[in-house]
């Protein structure tokens, strides 16, 4: 009887620990009434907003009020409680009035008759822009099994980033508020959400630094996913909740003792950690939870830099510290621009802890991230002023903006995606020779340092020193580590082995870029059996189809002069040999049919009429299928030249606009406006006396005499600038915008073949809209 009796108190105990736990993940009350929300929203923001007008904010409530008046969410609470929640979450992180309204009617065009044109009269285009971007977003659909739709949504999502990142800021808080409330969900929904969550939300708010929401996301993914694991996480961590609080707090009042000694101002306090970093620690590790020694965490946050680095001093000299277990974060910030400095140490009775100390400021940037750029500042005259450091905080963004236009492949954007976003992975810090700190992801090799430099330094590369001593290219780079780069004059230049050890994205695509220009023979003979192999497996053969009066239109849609140029590009793997085949069938069939009878000629003449017609533009003659007596001019956003592949766009009363196939705007069309897209090709891969106008990035790192090396290649080759843009980080890197007229694609590509040989440039490329 009395084993019964324990029995039930240890259960009841148990629900006690895990009501407790509920409690402390959920802000607020599900069914709190929307006036008591609103309320609690108006003095969140009074708190940090230096402006007592809230006209505007009560505005928006009313409207979205009266907007969603009716309508209830699966808990059978009113909808408006939702996007309140939201606001109050967005409070939370010290966001500009906009945002905040913004959060209140991210919904209304969605799931109201309330129009973009209403909300842009009502609240500026500030607001309708942010709401339209956060409609659009939610709009997107994610599954496991259809990577090509998680890839084509996370773009969407990236370039909705890149127009606006508080849009991405609003979708967060909603979607932290729909995990708080998705105990009302199917238990499929529950999943399916929270596998979602886990893959994307929750990595790109680690991203961004956002690490308020960050932690909260992953706790509730995991309570979701994996309910077994999250509750017997929660169970054990509460089992001896009073000694640890204990431990805790004797080690916070000995640290606050000693940093008051050293008259060093501080705020001192301890925590448990949150559950998913321990499951996380318990997965990496292959340990259980009582072979995690480091649960909990004592934080110190101090006015300056100097002060981190003189408590450092004073901790380790009240406790021991482990080795190999200090980092410092402050020299070296991680890409999220997280500073601080980790150190783990063993306690007085022999219990490892860890203490991490950082500035106010640097707690701020941990705690709201980018975030912290939106936070209301004002300046002396009043204004809204820009953060300092918004360039360095969006640099993660427009690295995968520029992965996004190299790269068509839609599974091989999201590995390297993956790969980026990947909760477990983490960066190595090292040095060049001279001191300088390159940041490259962990598991590099010498080769990845090498392309980071530059990529002749990595073509040429034929070994490497660390910190003095000669290493294999397959060395892996700790934290720390100095490299020397040897390189030869005499290099064949890379292997392509060195594809299988490299980690970086950067030095994969200067590899494949070296092998696609130097091995051009190797790929001609390549490219020649792949399509042998692929017309024999599909019982064609080949030599029917070789012939000049069917390469020709290939090599026209595709914009090479001669065949061999079509044959490498299906050697490196920029034309699938199935592409050209059925072009050649194309072109074959066609050819061959009209040849049957003087009856047959004439009805294939009527219906080629009917199929193609040669636009007449300004700048030259476009074939265009199935439209007679078109007007056809060229797409601003792509600026399309003779030998880009192209397709048209039916105009409302304006012809045919002909766009390249890579345009941003043609790759993020409606289903609805693709149906006016139309077959286009040039009549010829380069019309003569006709210019055509190019716009180019180059990314280079910046130095004297930059711009003079680039421009004396335009003067040599005849070729006007028509504009020209610079801008320079704080790292360094020089970005050159230039705008230029060219005859051709050929002619484009030898000049940014010469541009990429100017010292110092990183990466060219070509703007798509």
């Amino acid at each position: 009887m009395g084993g019964e009796n324990a029995q039930v108190q240890d259960a009841h105990a148990k629900i006690q620990n895990i009501r407790e736990v509920e409690k402390s993940v959920k802000a607020m009350d599900d069914f709190t009434s929307p006036s008591i929300l609103y309320e609690e929203l108006i003095s969140s923001v009074k708190k940090y907003h230096p402006s007592d007008s809230v006209h505007m904010i009560e505005k928006a409530y009313q409207i979205a009020d009266k907007a969603h008046n009716g309508q209830v969410r699966k808990s059978g609470e009113p909808y408006i409680i939702h996007p309140l929640c939201v606001a109050i979450i967005l409070a939370d992180l010290e966001l500009d009035k906009e945002t905040i309204i913004s959060g209140i009617l991210h919904d209304v065009l969605e799931d109201t008759v309330m129009t973009y044109k209403e909300l842009e009269e009502i609240f500026g285009s500030e607001v309708a822009l942010l709401v339209d971007g956060v409609t659009k977003l939610g709009q997107l659909n994610y599954s496991k099994d259809k990577l090509e739709v998680q890839a084509e949504n996370l773009r969407k999502m990236f370039l909705a980033m890149a127009k606006d990142i508080r849009v991405i800021l609003i979708k967060l808080a909603d979607r932290l508020h729909n995990m708080r409330t998705l105990k009302y969900m199917p238990e499929k929904k529950q999943k399916d959400k929270a596998r979602e969550t886990m893959d994307i939300y929750a990595p790109i708010a680690q991203r961004l630094g956002i690490s308020k929401i960050k932690i909260e996301l992953d706790d509730l993914s995991l309570k979701y996913l994996q309910p077994e694991v999250y509750y017997d996480l929660v169970d054990k961590i509460a089992v001896r909740k009073s000694e640890r609080e204990a431990f805790v707090s004797k080690i916070v009042s000995e640290v606050q003792s000693h940093m008051e000694k050293s008259n060093i101002t501080a705020e001192v306090d301890g925590r448990v950690k949150h559950f998913f970093s321990i499951y996380k620690k318990m997965v990496n590790q292959g340990k259980t939870l009582d072979q995690i020694y480091d649960l909990f965490a004592v934080r110190i946050i101090v006015d300056t830099v100097k002060d981190c680095y003189a408590a450092l001093g004073i901790i380790h000299e009240m406790y021991k510290p482990i080795p190999g277990r200090f980092k410092d974060y402050i020299a070296m910030p991680k890409p999220n621009m997280y500073q601080s400095l980790h150190t783990t140490l063993i306690g007085p009775q022999g219990q490892p802890f860890e203490i991490q100390i950082r500035t106010f400021e640097m707690h701020k940037t941990a705690e709201y991230g980018i975030a912290a750029h939106w936070k209301y500042k004002e300046a002396s005259d009043g204004k809204k002023t820009d953060a300092q450091k918004e360039e360095e905080k969006l640099s993660w963004l427009r690295q995968i903006l520029e992965w996004q236009r190299d790269m068509s492949d839609n599974k091989e954007f999201m590995s390297l995606l993956k790969s980026d976003l990947d909760l477990f992975a983490d960066n190595v810090y090292c040095f060049s020779p001279a001191g300088d700190v390159k940041t490259l992801p962990a598991g590099s090799t010498p080769i990845d340092f090498a392309y980071s430099v530059h990529s002749a330094v990595g073509n040429k590369m034929v070994g490497a020193r660390v910190n003095g001593k000669l290493v294999p290219i397959e060395y892996v780079i700790q934290n720390g580590d100095r490299v020397e780069i040897i390189t030869s004059q005499n290099s064949k230049g890379p292997s392509r082995d060195w594809l299988k050890i490299v980690k970086s994205t950067q030095a994969k695509n200067k590899i494949n870029q070296w092998f696609r220009q130097e091995l051009k023979e190797d790929n001609i003979l390549k490219g020649k059996d792949m399509l042998a192999q692929y017309a024999k497996e599909k019982n064609k053969t080949l030599s029917s189809y070789l012939k000049m009066e069917y390469q020709e239109p290939v090599m026209r849609k595709y914009g090479f002069r001669d065949w061999d140029s079509v044959l490498a590009a299906i050697g490196h793997g920029g034309l699938k040999e199935g592409q050209v085949l059925n072009k050649l069938v194309e072109c074959y069939d066609k050819a061959h049919k009209s040849e049957i009878t003087d009856k047959t000629i004439l009805e294939a003449k009527a219906e080629a009429k009917d199929k193609l017609h040669v636009g007449k533009s300004p700048q030259g003659s476009i074939i265009v299928k199935g439209i007679h007596d078109v007007a056809v001019r060229f797409a601003k956003c792509c600026n399309p030249i003779p030998g880009d592949e192209i397709v048209g766009y039916v105009t409302r009363g304006r012809g045919v606009t002909i766009h390249r196939t890579d345009c941003v705007n043609i790759i993020h069309m409606d289903e609805t406006e693709r149906i006016r897209l139309i077959d286009a090709e040039w009549q010829g891969s380069e019309i003569p006396d006709q210019l055509f106008t190019a716009e180019i990035n180059v990314y280079a790192n910046n130095r004297t005499g930059l711009l003079v090396d680039i421009s004396k290649l335009f003067t040599e080759r005849k070729i006007d600038i028509a504009s020209i843009n610079v801008r320079t980080s704080k790292q360094g890197t020089a970005t050159i915008s230039m705008s230029f007229d060219v005859h051709s694609i050929e002619e484009l590509n030898q000049l940014v073949n010469k541009l990429q040989q100017v010292e110092s440039v990183l990466d060219i490329e070509r703007t798509t809209g």
